[in-house]
């Protein structure tokens, strides 16, 4: 049996620990942990590798001052994760357009971490995966590649990632760190390693399996609380109640949880709970509460449109050919992610009626936009002559609008109709300055 390395050999950086995958988990955890240890950043997109170079992080999760000041060996080369004895995979884990588990880029960044790695490794995931997915692929696929033996040679963990894209408060630094590994020694070797980054501390889990399934029902008790809310909003929206009122009244109740109708997408929320029910069902059972709150969060995109639909017929509007300027495309508001994004919906839906749909987004790539749903983001000069203006993610450059000057965006500035999905203006002042108004 090969001896693990040790937390005071990686102290002394006798040997670094690398981090697979530099995106908006991986990126601010390689510049935390290279304050303490030889850290290796590797990822397979040769510009990313390229851009963190030159100081520049287009995910905004770290500080340019924090960026610069890291001394992370940045690398999209294979061969240059040899050296290193812990190896943290941080890569996405979407799914397919049958909303099923894509598991291609962890089960790629293994086949890569096991054709690299040497005896004493130990490889930890902190990506979100099923309950037995770490255990039951990656382990027989690093035991493939590398011809060594797990709890013999090389030893595996788990550590589920609680980045939050755009949270200046809740930070890798401040939110408690789950860790697991394989036996005691692995755990607490990957205890130590991420308390000295941690300042929250760590909670030590009782198995790998259990990390795991903390982290998949974290997203999912999120998604069915906002399941809730949207279901509700469907219901006060057809008796003419504003959901929002309801809700500040229902919170002035101690124990009333703050959650709020919208569009859930995103790389974690919206994603997460597919993989829980992707693994009840290949055990024969059938989840009922987590896909409805799955098909209720998935047609919310439709409930708006056809909402605003209505709005532009009782205000005379023609609909096929109108034209509609969409604030936001991003998943969440000031972050430039459009991983899984719902905004696409309200575009799609819009369009299926025949309308014009011309989308401003004060934080997306432009050539992103482009390549990933053939969306052409326009300037906010060019939203002009609308019928509607739907204000889908608020970002806060968006708190900047003047009422009286978005009454000129509008083609007849008698009947100018907002729609507001993220309940982001104030419903007085819009009726103060002549608004149709609609919110969620």
């Amino acid at each position: 049996m090969t001896s693990m390395i040790t937390f005071e050999e990686l102290k002394a950086r006798k040997a670094p620990v690398a981090v697979v995958g530099l995106g908006y988990v991986g990126l601010p955890l390689a510049v935390a942990l290279s304050r303490h240890f030889e850290v290796i950043g590797f990822d397979i997109s040769r510009q990313r590798i390229r851009e963190l170079r030159n100081g520049q992080d287009r995910t905004n999760e770290v500080l340019p001052d924090a960026l610069q000041a890291a001394k992370v060996r940045y690398t999209c080369e294979p061969e240059d994760l040899g050296p290193a004895r812990v190896i943290i995979v941080a890569v996405p884990t979407p799914i397919d357009a049958y909303r099923s588990p894509d598991l291609r880029p962890v089960r790629g960044a293994t086949t890569t971490v096991g054709q690299h790695i040497q005896s004493g490794t130990v490889v930890v995931y902190e990506s979100t995966v099923y309950p037995g997915l770490t255990e039951e692929t990656c382990v027989p696929l690093l035991e493939e590649h590398s011809g060594l033996t797990c709890g013999k040679d090389f030893y595996v963990g788990y550590s589920p990632e609680r980045i939050n894209p755009g949270d200046r408060e809740h930070t890798l630094e401040t939110i408690v760190k789950v860790v697991a590994g394989q036996d005691k020694p692995t755990t607490d070797l990957l205890a130590e390693l991420y308390s000295s980054v941690v300042k929250a501390g760590v909670y030590r889990a009782a198995s790998i399996k259990t990390a795991e399934a903390a982290k998949v029902i974290e997203n999912t008790q999120r998604d069915l609380n906002i399941a809730l809310m949207n279901e509700l909003a469907t219901i006060f929206d057809r008796m003419g109640i504003d959901t929002l009122e309801v809700l500040e009244a229902a919170g002035t109740k101690w124990n009333f949880l703050p959650f709020r109708p919208g569009l859930v997408g995103g790389h974690c929320i919206g994603v997460d709970p597919y993989y829980l029910t992707f693994k009840a069902q290949a055990l024969g059972l059938h989840p009922q509460l987590i896909l409805a709150g799955r098909r209720i969060n998935d047609t919310m995109g439709k409930f708006v449109v056809e909402n605003a639909i209505k709005w532009l017929i009782n205000a005379d509007k023609k609909i096929k050919g109108a034209r509609i300027g969409l604030l936001g495309l991003t998943f969440k508001e000031n972050v430039p992610d459009l991983r899984n994004t719902k905004a696409v919906d309200i575009v799609t839906e819009f369009e299926d009626y025949g309308a014009r749909v011309f989308v401003h987004d004060a934080m997306a790539d432009h050539a992103e936009a482009k390549h990933e749903y053939d969306i052409d983001l326009c300037e906010l000069d060019q939203l002009r002559d609308l019928d509607c203006l739907v204000l889908c993610v608020s970002h806060d450059q968006y708190r900047e609008l003047d009422l009286q000057e978005l009454r000129s965006w509008f083609r007849d500035e008698r009947n100018p109709l907002i729609i507001d999905v993220k309940g982001f203006f104030d419903p007085r002042r819009m009726e103060e300055h002549g608004f149709l108004y609609w919110r969620l």
